[in-house]
C-alpha cells in the first residue's frame, strides 16, 4: 500500500468516530479538522480551500456594503438557494478583538441576509452559513472597504450616494486618489466624481491652488450675465 492509500485509510477510519457526535457537535469537529488539514495544504493562501459552516451569531454584515439588489432579484436569491443550496461561501474578515470572534462580511451580504431570515434555510443548515475566511493577516478598514468594492464592482449595481461616501472615508483616511483607483477598480476622475457628489472640501483640502483659479473667478464674476444678475 502506498502512502497515500494508507494516509487516505487512516484518516478515513478516523472520521467513523464522528457518528457519535450530535450534528452541532459534528459540524464544529468537522471545522476544526478543515482548520488542521488547511496547515498542510499546499493551496492554503487560497481562502476558498477551507469552507467553513459557522452559526449567525458568530457573523455580523458590514455597514459600508454599497450594492443594491432589487426586490425581485433578492427573491430569486432565496429560491436559488432554497432549491439548489448554498454555491457560493460568504466571504469574511475575521476580528480577533473583544470577547468573541466576529467574522464581518467582506462580499455576501445579501446571502448571509437570506440565510438569516429565511426559516427554511436557517433549519436545513442548522442556523449556520458557510464562510471562506479572507486577508487574515490585514486589519485595517480601508483595506476591508476596497475588498468589498472589488468582489461587487464587477456584478450587481452599486449606489452611488453609498460609493460617494466611500471614497471621501478614504480619502478622510489618508488614502491617495491613487490608491483608492487602484484598489476599487477605477481611474482617478472616477474618484474625483464620486467625491464631487459628496463635497469639493475633504477632497481638496490639503492641496493648494494657483491664482489663475482665483482670477477666473474673478472675471467671471465682471461677466455681463453677472452684471445683469446684480441689477
Amino acid at each position: 500500500m502506498d502512502t497515500t492509500s494508507r494516509i487516505v485509510r487512516q484518516v478515513t477510519a478516523a472520521l467513523e468516530g464522528l457518528e457519535s457526535l450530535g450534528p452541532n457537535e459534528r459540524i464544529d469537529a468537522i471545522n476544526q479538522i478543515k482548520l488542521a488539514m488547511r496547515r498542510h495544504s499546499p493551496l492554503s493562501q487560497e481562502p476558498v480551500d477551507c469552507v467553513l459552516w459557522l452559526k449567525t451569531d458568530e457573523i455580523q454584515a458590514n455597514d459600508y456594503n454599497p450594492n443594491n439588489v432589487a426586490p425581485p432579484e433578492l427573491r430569486l436569491l432565496e429560491i436559488s438557494i432554497r432549491e439548489d443550496g448554498f454555491t457560493q461561501p460568504i466571504v469574511v474578515w475575521r476580528n480577533e478583538g473583544g470577547k468573541k470572534t466576529a467574522h464581518e462580511v467582506v462580499d455576501g451580504f445579501h446571502r448571509n441576509l437570506i440565510g438569516r431570515r429565511s426559516s427554511a434555510i436557517h433549519q436545513r443548515t442548522q442556523g449556520r452559513l458557510p464562510v471562506v475566511v479572507v486577508n487574515q493577516d490585514r486589519q485595517d478598514r480601508s483595506d476591508r472597504i476596497a475588498a468589498t468594492i472589488r468582489h461587487n464592482r464587477a456584478r450587481g449595481r452599486h449606489s452611488v450616494d453609498l460609493m460617494s461616501e466611500i471614497v471621501v472615508e478614504l480619502r478622510n483616511r489618508n488614502r491617495s486618489e491613487a490608491w483608492i483607483a487602484e484598489h476599487l477598480g477605477m481611474d482617478e476622475d472616477e474618484v474625483l466624481r464620486l467625491t464631487q457628489i459628496s463635497g469639493l472640501t475633504s477632497m481638496f483640502a490639503d492641496r493648494e491652488f494657483s491664482t489663475a483659479w482665483e482670477a477666473a473667478s474673478t472675471e467671471q464674476d465682471k461677466s455681463p450675465t453677472s452684471r445683469r444678475r446684480e441689477k
